[in-house]
């Protein structure tokens, strides 16, 4: 694959040309009199252009008011995006005007926290599913379940309404998530006589090692390869483990008798247990994963020395494209299959504080925020995948150019993992599993004593926040 930037200009060009149009309209119609934007107030009015009603019969007075918007956006095309949209909805919208704030992923929990107990959250904010049901545990976020509109419920994917919902409460709207897919250098695949996958054929974990096996040219005997036919990215192996252990139906977290405990099975020990043994039985995968992450890895793949970069965000593209060297041919496929194709993962969402004066202004803004069009726009910003299925079928979406297509495509595999919504999950990551799996894939430990310490450390660590 080479990288054509064509769709993707056409797709921003078309978004510039909607707002300079609707800007021009909001001229004419209050040039018209009646017919122009207070018309649109009426209870028969249809809604602007990528704007949806904040819940099903619901009145546009209803949905006025100053609205203050938290965005985490941080890469220059979501912040233009994201920008464009406001912009847009403030010259269709004069009576609910948005605020915007840029916030920054790294000290918007800390912020959060401080102006829940201040009072003063902004009306709408961006962060994470992972993040907020412990917000809402503490009644700090509206219940959006009465609020949002049927089109975008039934449009949003069910998997990731799974990631912010709680008891029937909805506490969020989950507009990008993340799949993890595979990165093949084309041109060692067509030297080695290699199909790689398709998403109507995926590989499944035996596959994927043989192909590895393959791919793998031996070096000059001092027990490394030439060539690698993978490499996998283990600086922080916790939400790779856990996310694709799903695949085997892995699960870590179950309840027992309404009391959370971490089992370590044959389910769970199944994605660990193959990477660990293609890496030092097989030799088929290259050790230098064990220090490195994804990214850090993209200069060894470049250089031919790893043909793949299994399990990798759909993020990732975008750091291939940018440092790739110019004509370097390369893929993308699907994940891997064990007994699915299951994949855990986290949303990115919208939520409104319990303490908004105006919850029906703030949903009204995030529907329109997370129109079909403005949600694809969104994703191809941040190079993730959008909730709601019309964004992923949007043209730019299912391109081959940059692996959209496949990309797109294995959303329909992600679903709520169990360890997200553990409490203590976080603490978990950090003391027992973080650890365990760095020493695992390191061959300082055996699976087994990897297992039993998983289990006890962790179990005493839940057990903590099961006498909060």
């Amino acid at each position: 694959m080479t990288i054509d930037t064509t769709a993707r200009e056409r797709f921003m060009a078309r978004m510039r040309m909607t707002a300079v149009l609707a800007a021009a309209l909001l001229v004419l119609a209050a040039c018209g009199g009646d017919t122009g934007a207070d018309t649109a107030q009426g209870d028969d009015a249809e809604p602007a252009a990528g704007e949806e009603s904040a819940a099903e019969g619901g009145e546009e007075a209803a949905a006025e008011g100053p609205i203050s918007f938290l965005s985490l956006a941080w890469q220059e095309q979501s912040v233009a995006a994201n920008e464009r949209i406001v912009e847009t909805w403030n010259a269709e919208h004069p009576e609910s005007p948005v605020e915007y704030i840029q916030g920054d992923w790294d000290s918007v929990h800390d912020y959060l926290l401080t102006s829940f107990e201040g009072g003063e959250v902004p009306d709408v904010f961006h962060y994470e599913s992972a993040e907020i049901t412990g917000f809402a545990d503490s009644g700090y976020l509206t219940d959006l379940s009465g609020l949002i509109s049927e089109e975008l419920r039934a449009d949003i994917q069910e998997g990731a309404w799974e990631t912010v919902e709680e008891d029937g409460a909805v506490y969020g709207v989950p507009f990008l998530w993340e799949s993890r897919i595979g990165l093949y250098n084309a041109t060692l695949f067509e030297q080695a006589g290699i199909e790689p996958p398709t998403t109507e054929d995926p590989w499944t974990w035996d596959e994927f090692r043989e192909a590895s096996a393959q791919l793998t040219v031996d070096g000059d005997g001092d027990g490394t390869a030439e060539q690698y036919g993978a490499a996998f990215g283990l600086s922080s192996p916790v939400n790779f483990v856990m996310n694709l252990s799903q695949n085997f139906d892995g699960d870590y977290f179950y309840d027992e008798g309404g009391q959370t405990t971490v089992q370590v099975g044959e389910a769970e020990g199944q994605v660990p247990q193959l990477v660990h043994d293609m890496i030092y039985a097989d030799g088929s995968v290259s050790p230098d994963g064990v220090s490195l992450n994804g990214v850090e890895l993209m200069p060894g793949f470049f250089e031919g020395k790893y043909a793949m970069l299994p399990g990798i965000g759909v993020w990732a593209r975008q750091q291939l494209i940018e440092g790739a060297p110019e004509g370097f041919e390369w893929g993308i496929y699907p994940p891997l299959e064990g007994e699915s194709q299951a994949q855990g993962s986290s949303t990115q969402t919208l939520s409104v504080p319990a303490e908004s004066e105006n919850p029906e202004a703030a949903v009204a803004f995030i529907e329109y925020f997370l129109s079909t069009e403005n949600m694809a726009e969104l994703a191809l910003g941040d190079w993730l995948l959008p909730t709601r299925t019309s964004s992923a079928e949007q043209p730019e979406l299912t391109t081959e150019e940059a692996g959209w297509d496949v990309a797109s495509a294995s959303m329909e595999h992600l679903a709520l993992a169990p360890y997200q919504t553990v409490r203590g999950y976080t603490e978990w990551s950090d003391r027992v599993a973080g650890p365990v799996f760095q020493e695992y894939f390191a061959d300082r430990i055996t699976w087994e004593e990897a297992a039993t310490r998983l289990e006890e450390e962790g179990n005493a660590v839940l057990a903590e926040y099961a006498e909060e």
